[in-house]
């Protein structure tokens, strides 16, 4: 099966992990930022589509995304699935 988002993704990937960004810097664009410990506090990992998780929220199982950067590892940007 083909992956129409693919080739867009990549491109996501190599700019993101280009200059990947400190969780200050972070934080200033996206608002709240976790590493992989806290995100697995909070949320239920259900895949991965690089740079993109897709998350279920403990508190609340709302699915959403999260973007990803490879290193330092930190997730954020955080949309609900509607």
């Amino acid at each position: 099966m083909a992956d129409e988002t693919e080739d867009i993704r990549r491109r996501l990937v190599a700019e993101i992990n280009a200059e990947p960004g400190s969780r200050a810097a972070l934080e200033a664009q996206y608002g709240k930022v976790w590493d992989t410990h806290e995100l697995t506090l909070e949320y239920e990992v259900m895949g991965f589509a690089s740079p993109f998780v897709i998350v279920r929220r403990k508190s609340d199982r709302c699915r959403g995304t999260l973007t990803f950067q490879h290193s330092p590892r930190f997730y954020f940007d955080w949309w609900e699935d509607k």
